[in-house]
């Protein structure tokens, strides 16, 4: 439905245009490049739109300025990492407040036990252990599995997110079985060896995986949301619940990205019952965090398994886990910033986007549709809803993906460069919402001729 030679002409327009106005980002990438491979300070960087990376002066609320002084609308957040706002100003004042009577001590301070309540709370399960990122959290819940079950083998979800946690960068060929991603750099083991690679929603697969008896853990984000919105078939949780205390195998629940479901997730808001849970980025306001949770019986068991004398030393945990600027950040972002109040304005903003985003794809009649998971939202190049990853990656289009953002970009709104996902914060406001909708008509008035 798109024609490519009208999609390539607009798109050399658009990256003209991305170069004029953005002189300074331009001079700083040029010089950012002397030292940094791709300019940048992490190579995912480099895969935002335009012909350099634009460079950011300051950020507030949901809102930032470049170096060349054009304000943007931002709707990635930090891929959630900054799902809070940007500097939210509770989050601030405590950090700000915390900063001059240590930063990590290697010791517990008061905030750690206001956190691990308020976790507790929203989740439902009674004990946490800290960590700097997500990534580390599953790290530590995947070694907590193996060390319980006596099991090595892993199972994630075709297409899953779960930050660079080496199990997860696997996917399935032709037959089913499990090989190494594309983006997969360097893997340390073939990921045959350690993972079980399942599509998503399909509980006769998973449970041939967990037949075999050698699988410690099941690593599942509850609605893929990396490869666009894959939400679960009715009942699919209760059945992955049900397989997993069948064959003895712990369920673990990442839920960095479905925070965006609600105060809870998506495990309060569907009353789902993980052995542990995951979750990092967004709940520290900005301030690099990640936690897991452990119910009852998983952390009596850890306890009995793991002696004092290894504890230290046996691949879980690091000495700047739980410091105090993490655990102070965490206890005001949970406290004051991501409430429950929060959630009851974001979710409408959210539910605003995808009505804004499918009137569009109507008006212009292209194939596409619109899915949305809370105060997050996405669109994708299919028609239908995926039933599972790999019909998600089929729908995806990377050269109209690059274009679509770069004039979005141009027009002072930033997605998240990765897939088509809008995420709401509780500074966004309803004229941020609607500058989208406007731009993306626009948009699609052009491409569609």
């Amino acid at each position: 439905m798109v024609d490519r030679e009208r999609l390539r002409r607009l798109h050399a327009r658009e990256r003209e245009q991305f170069v004029t106005n953005h002189p300074r980002s331009a001079e700083l990438f040029a010089r950012a490049a002397e030292h940094m491979p791709h300019g940048v300070p992490m190579s995912w960087m480099a895969k935002w739109p335009g012909d350099f990376p634009v460079f950011v002066e300051s950020a507030s609320g949901a809102h930032f300025t470049d170096a060349d002084g054009i304000n943007y609308i931002d709707l990635c957040l930090g891929d959630t990492g900054a799902m809070a706002g940007h500097s939210p100003a509770e989050t601030v004042a405590a950090v700000t407040k915390s900063l001059p009577h240590g930063i990590t001590t290697m010791l517990p301070g008061s905030p750690a036990i206001e956190v691990s309540g308020e976790l507790s709370a929203r989740f439902g399960l009674p004990f946490w252990q800290f960590t700097l990122s997500a990534t580390d959290a599953n790290r530590h819940a995947i070694r907590y599995a193996r060390a319980l079950t006596g099991r090595g083998k892993i199972v994630v979800h075709d297409f899953c997110y779960h930050g660079s946690v080496d199990e997860a960068f696997a996917t399935r060929d032709e037959s089913g079985r499990t090989i190494n991603r594309r983006s997969n750099i360097g893997p340390p083991v073939d990921t045959a060896e350690t993972t079980i690679v399942v599509p998503f929603n399909d509980i006769d697969a998973l449970r041939t995986a967990l037949a075999t008896g050698d699988v410690a853990a099941v690593l599942i984000e509850p609605a893929l949301t990396n490869i666009g919105i894959v939400l679960p078939d009715a009942g699919y949780h209760d059945a992955v619940r049900e397989l997993c205390t069948r064959f003895g195998t712990l369920l673990i629940i990442d839920e960095t990205h479905t925070i965006c479901t609600g105060p809870g997730g998506y495990t309060a808001a569907h009353a789902l019952s993980p052995d542990l849970l995951v979750i990092g980025k967004a709940i520290g306001g900005g301030i690099p965090c990640g936690t897991f949770g452990m119910s009852a019986e998983v952390a009596a068991r850890v306890e009995k398994v793991v002696a004092l004398e290894d504890i230290d030393v046996g691949g879980i945990g690091g000495t700047l886990a739980g410091n105090t600027l993490s655990m102070t950040a965490m206890a005001a972002t949970l406290g004051s910033v991501l409430t429950p109040a929060a959630f009851e304005r974001m979710i409408p903003l959210g539910e605003r986007w995808a009505d804004g985003v499918a009137a569009g794809i109507e008006r212009h009649g292209l194939p596409w549709r619109v899915t949305r998971l809370g105060c997050r939202a996405e669109y994708a190049f299919s028609p239908e809803l995926p039933h599972d990853g790999a019909e998600a990656a089929a729908a995806d289009d990377f050269e109209l993906q690059q274009f679509l953002h770069l004039y979005a970009l141009n027009r002072g709104i930033l997605l998240t460069p990765f897939h088509n996902m809008a995420l709401m914060s509780p500074a966004t406001t309803e004229a941020d919402v609607d500058a989208h909708t406007a731009m993306f008509d626009a948009c699609l008035a052009e491409l569609a001729g």
